[in-house]
């Protein structure tokens, strides 16, 4: 117990004289320090919520509004139309105030009224005008005046300078599609995989559906949307993600990949300053709402941004029924684990944020620290990764109380969670190829009780320099995790940097206080209970396949001079493998158009892709070929908007299956529709701020993405993000136990079809089918 008092900011003993009081001089200046930084953050908050209440007008704009109301009085004439007057005689003065004094005041309440009314009118059209989504169905370069008219509205009402939340207010809310369309669009989407009998059979039943039960379900669920910011997310989030008992390591969580082709430092504590010092950098932006709202790109049109709020401070933790994700308002330290050992590391001293160089010499000192584990802790976090319900006991049985629980909170609690790996990963050694697949996999499961799989996001650095991330799925989707891991690495790389040796820059404060280390009191029977999550979540890993390669024969370049949407390109890669049987395959899109967005499925195989593979492998003339081929990739992009502005298919139907649950009614349709299996399970990664990396003059910055776990126990997960103009990284999962998968035959298969789809469509502008361009050198110290 000897840490928890480490830091105590006065003594006092009993004597014969009476009572001797010693305080600590610097104890009470940390104290003070501390509580004025709380205090600042508390006024910046207060601040930040006036400044987004009143959004989009300005603070300022009331005193203009006030000026202006009493201007116009001077003059003797009266813009209230008699309001003022009225005010005046139910105001409750006393007799003191003279008549014109009475007469400011009210002014003054009436100007603030018609100031909020303003607001609030401002606001109510910005909503309506975000409503609008005929511009996104648009051709590209053909916008209409209608939309042109609407663009300008939009610049004007909404403002200038925008915080990151200032938009929240403003965004509509997720429509609730007709049940009719849905059923439409879905029988549509199963077409394709369905012979005559099936798909007579399931029509049958989706009609059966809207005739009975579908209406009644549809009725409760517009109540819903009228009293919810959004009718999806809530429900998404607790039965997709928390509701889930399986390990949510590789079926659940996600990775983000460091640089490719460099490694800025091989210093392993100089990575880690940088690296956790640019994250506390975004946090502190975060909090003062400094970082620019997300918008769709080349567009002024806001995305939500509620999913920020809980990247920091925040955990997953484990329940017998459900998961709960708690987050706290501030955190002033991290969790960093190593060689079995728990840490706390305070990140500010006196008020401040440490420098890059001080957060290094604090990891040295962990990677130095010589004292071994306590029975029990070196794998202990292989309860995060196991089965939820048996976490969920051990957590309440053994870490409720004592020693346990405040250890357990320290890691809870903390900003986020940091492991120092012994091992060395990244594009290396004689085996380029194979080394990244080991990278991944050790990114998204390590080895099984390395990381914290429950905190909001884990950033993982190894001996040689390298790092990458782990984050938990259901507090935020991939683009929230990966717009605060692109600032990371561009921070850590272009504004903080290294010196000559490979340490970060700056200066150490020698009166540091060491790393706190964890105490735990691990029985025998909870140990036990360890070995078991950590046997389920081993046998997981070791079950899983992932190939991880670039493609650098050619990128979006060619594919737009193809005029075709590498989206759509990459989509229909996917439905020219299906030759032998198509399969339902998911894709995900947006909703961030709408309050609290999340996720929609663009169900990627349709009768058209299908009809251009059909004619494809039926020797169809190559112009018949390609006709086909853009009347598909039109279709995708048509379907990948009618998701993204809320008339897709799948979220609907999951509330309508939901709603029925909770009337305690079964759905034969809603039972099958939910029961079907993504065999292939798709997501793309875009690079989101392209100005913070310069892929002309220095292409060897780029990240290879990330990747996730497959759904389907014999099926495919497959991301991929489009980098630059020729170059497009794909991420592999499947698992060995099904013999019909292979997550490198699958690769080149994806290969192949790649150059064959480029030689038909363009055949000007395709390659032979060469070997891919040699990538830059990997650098060690830039």
């Amino acid at each position: 117990m000897a840490e928890a008092h480490q830091a105590v900011a006065f003594q006092f003993t009993v004597t014969p004289e009476g009572i001797d009081l010693q305080l600590s001089h610097q104890a009470l200046t940390e104290i003070y320090l501390s509580g004025l930084r709380s205090w600042k953050k508390r006024l910046i908050r207060l601040k930040n919520s006036v400044i987004t209440g009143v959004y989009p007008a300005s603070p300022s704009s009331w005193l203009f509004v006030v000026i202006a109301i009493l201007a116009t009085m001077y003059t003797r004439s009266d813009p209230s139309m008699g309001l003022i007057a009225k005010i005046q005689e139910h105001l409750p003065v006393s007799q003191s105030m003279s008549a014109q004094c009475q007469t400011v005041v009210s002014a003054v309440l009436f100007s603030t009224m018609l100031w909020l009314s303003l607001i609030f009118t401002m606001r109510l059209c910005l909503k309506q005008l975000l409503s609008y989504h005929r511009w996104m169905f648009e051709q590209h370069g053909k916008m209409s005046n209608t939309t042109k008219v609407w663009m300008a509205l939009v610049r004007i009402f909404s403002g200038r300078q925008p915080l990151l939340y200032s938009y929240q207010g403003s965004l509509p809310n997720l429509p609730v599609p007709a049940i009719k369309d849905t059923l439409k669009r879905y029988l549509e989407s199963v077409r394709p995989l369905m012979d005559s009998t099936e798909f007579e059979r399931m029509t049958k039943l989706a009609s059966e559906f809207e005739s009975s039960l579908g209406h009644r379900l549809q009725w409760y669920l517009k109540l819903k949307a009228l009293w919810a910011a959004n009718y999806v997310s809530d429900w998404w989030e607790e039965y997709i993600y928390l509701r889930g008992r399986s390990p949510i390591m590789v079926n659940s969580n996600y990775y983000g990949m460091d640089f490719l082709y460099v490694t800025p430092t091989p210093i392993q504590a100089a990575r880690a300053g940088n690296t956790i010092h640019a994250f506390l950098l975004y946090r502190r932006k975060l909090n003062r709402e400094e970082i620019k709202p997300s918008r769709v790109p080349g567009t002024v049109i806001p995305l939500c941004a509620a999913q920020c709020e809980r990247m920091f401070n925040t955990t997953r933790t484990p329940g017998e029924e459900t998961d709960t994700v708690q987050h706290w308002q501030d955190s002033d330290y991290i969790a960093v684990y190593h060689r079995g050992r728990y840490f706390r590391l305070w990140v500010y001293q006196a008020g401040r944020l440490l420098s890059p160089r001080e957060i290094e010499y604090q990891i040295q000192r962990i990677l130095d620290d010589p004292s071994s584990p306590s029975p029990g802790e070196e794998k202990l976090g292989a309860l995060t990764a196991g089965d939820r319900v048996p976490w969920a006991k051990v957590r309440k049985e053994y870490f409720s109380t004592g020693v346990n629980k405040r250890s357990l909170d320290c890691i809870e609690k903390a900003a986020f969670f940091v492991t120092l790996d012994d091992d060395e990963q990244g594009m290396m050694g004689e085996d380029p190829a194979a080394s990244l697949d080991r990278y991944a996999k050790s990114l998204l499961h390590g080895k099984c009780y390395d990381r914290w799989f429950d905190k909001s996001f884990s950033v993982v650095i190894y001996k040689n320099g390298k790092n990458g991330l782990n984050a938990e799925h259901s507090w935020a989707d991939a683009p929230v995790v990966a717009h605060l891991w692109e600032y990371a690495l561009a921070t850590d790389s272009f504004q903080l940097g290294y010196n000559e040796e490979g340490h970060c820059k700056g200066e150490v404060d020698s009166s540091l206080p060491r790393p706190q280390k964890l105490n735990w009191e691990i029985p025998s029977e909870c140990q036990e209970q360890v070995a078991q999550s950590l046997a389920v979540a081993q046998a997981l890993a070791d079950d899983l396949d992932f190939h991880v390669f670039s493609f650098r024969v050619f990128g979006k370049g060619k594919i737009k001079k193809c005029r075709m949407s590498p989206d759509a390109f990459i989509q229909l890669i996917y439905t020219q493998m299906q030759r032998e049987m198509f399969c339902l395959t998911y894709e995900a899109s947006m909703t961030r158009l709408f309050r609290e967005g999340r996720t929609e499925t663009v169900r990627s195989c349709s009768n058209e892709s299908c009809a251009f593979i059909r004619a494809l492998e039926g020797g169809e003339a190559a112009d018949v070929c390609r006709r086909l081929f853009r009347s598909a990739s039109e279709k995708h992009q048509h379907l990948y908007r009618m998701a993204m502005t809320g008339a897709g298919i799948d979220r609907h139907l999951f509330c309508l299956y939901v709603v029925s649950k909770y009337l305690g009614v079964e759905s034969p349709f809603l039972k099958e529709v939910l029961s079907e299996p993504w065999r292939l399970s798709t997501s793309q990664t875009p690079i989101q701020q392209v100005e913070l990396f310069d892929l002309v003059n220095h292409p060897e910055y780029i990240s290879c993405g990330g990747g996730f776990g497959p759904v389907a126990d014999d099926g495919y997960g497959v991301s991929y993000s489009i980098v630059g103009e020729n170059m497009i990284n794909f991420h592999i999962s499947c698992k060995h136990s099904c013999p019909d998968t292979g997550a490198h035959k699958f690769g080149a298969q994806i290969k192949k079809a790649l150059l064959d789809l480029l030689h038909l469509l363009c055949p000007d502008q395709s390659e032979s089918k060469k070997t891919e361009a040699s990538p830059p050198e990997d650098k060690k110290d830039q």
